[in-house]
C-alpha cells in the first residue's frame, strides 16, 4: 500500500471515529435529559402528592367536619334550628325537661323506671314533655357514642314521633345500652341493629342510609349545644316549670301536676 493511500485509510477511520463519538455523545445526552426529565416529573408528582396529603390532613373530617356541614333537621324537629324535641304535651301549661346523656348509666337507670310514667304524664297533656340530649360522657372520656346516638335519633324523628319515642326507649334499654366505658354507640352497625326492634325502623333504607353518612350529624351537635344551654353539669337532671328537681322527688312533682302514680312505669 503506498504512502498515500495509508494515510487516506488512517483519516478516514478517524472521521469514522469521530462521527460515532458524536452519535453516542448525542445519545448519552438524550439519556441525560431524559433522566432528569423523569425526575422532576417525579419529583412534582411527590411533591402533589405530598401537597394533596398535607392538605388532606388539614382538612376536617368527621364531627369537625359535621360543623361547617349544611345543616338538615329531622322531619319532626321543632323550633329556629330543629333542636327542640317535644315528646308529648304539646299545648300543656306546665313543662317538665328532661337532659340526658345517651351513654349514660344512671339515664338508662331513670328512663327504665320513670321513663314510661313521665310519657304518660305528657300524653295526658298534664305536661309539655321536651328532651334535651348532651355528650357530657363523649367530652370526659373519649369517644363518640353519645353524639353518634343522637344523630341516630334525629334520623329516627325523620320517620315519626312515634319512631323517635320507641327508638329512644330501646337505646336506653336494659336489653341494649352498653356500659359507660364502652363506647358501642359509635358503631352505626349497633345503633341499626336495636332499630330493629322498632317497627318503624326495621328495614327503613332511607333511615338506615341517614344513619350511615350522619345526615344528621350537624344537628346532632346543635342539640348538645342546646343542651349545654341549660347549664347542667350532670345526667339525668329534670326540671319542671324551669326548677331543677331531684329524681326521687319527681313522683312527688308529677302527683302535682294530676299524674296518676298507679302504675311506676317500671319495665
Amino acid at each position: 500500500m503506498s504512502k498515500r493511500n495509508s494515510q487516506e485509510s488512517k483519516r478516514a477511520a478517524r472521521e469514522r471515529l469521530r462521527i460515532e463519538r458524536e452519535k453516542q455523545a448525542k445519545k448519552a445526552k438524550i439519556r441525560r435529559q431524559l433522566v432528569i426529565g423523569v425526575s422532576v416529573v417525579a419529583v412534582l408528582a411527590l411533591a402533589t402528592g405530598v401537597g394533596v396529603a398535607v392538605k388532606k390532613m388539614n382538612e376536617p373530617s368527621g364531627w369537625d367536619a359535621a360543623k361547617d356541614a349544611k345543616l338538615v333537621t329531622p322531619a319532626n324537629a321543632e323550633g329556629a334550628k330543629g333542636t327542640r324535641v317535644v315528646v308529648g304535651g304539646e299545648d300543656a301549661k306546665n313543662r317538665i325537661d328532661v337532659y340526658e346523656d345517651l351513654r349514660c348509666p344512671a339515664c338508662a337507670s331513670f328512663e327504665q323506671s320513670a321513663g314510661k310514667l313521665l310519657q304518660k304524664g305528657a300524653d295526658d297533656g298534664k305536661y309539655k314533655l321536651q328532651l334535651h340530649l348532651g355528650s357530657i360522657i363523649d367530652n370526659n372520656l373519649g369517644g363518640e357514642g353519645s353524639k353518634n346516638a343522637i344523630s341516630a335519633l334525629g334520623a329516627a324523628l325523620d320517620v315519626s314521633n312515634d319512631a323517635f319515642r320507641e327508638y329512644h326507649e330501646a337505646l336506653y334499654s336494659k336489653k341494649h345500652h352498653p356500659e359507660e366505658a364502652k363506647d358501642e354507640f359509635a358503631d352505626d352497625a349497633y345503633l341499626l341493629d336495636i332499630a330493629d326492634s322498632v317497627k318503624e325502623l326495621k328495614g327503613n333504607k332511607s333511615f338506615q342510609q341517614n344513619v350511615e353518612k350522619g345526615t344528621f350529624d350537624k344537628w346532632a351537635l346543635g342539640m348538645v349545644g342546646d343542651f349545654e344551654k341549660g347549664k347542667v353539669d350532670a345526667t339525668p337532671t329534670v326540671k319542671v316549670d324551669g326548677k331543677k328537681v331531684e329524681t326521687e322527688q319527681l313522683p312527688a312533682q308529677l302527683q302535682k301536676l294530676g299524674v296518676d302514680l298507679g302504675g311506676s312505669g317500671k319495665e
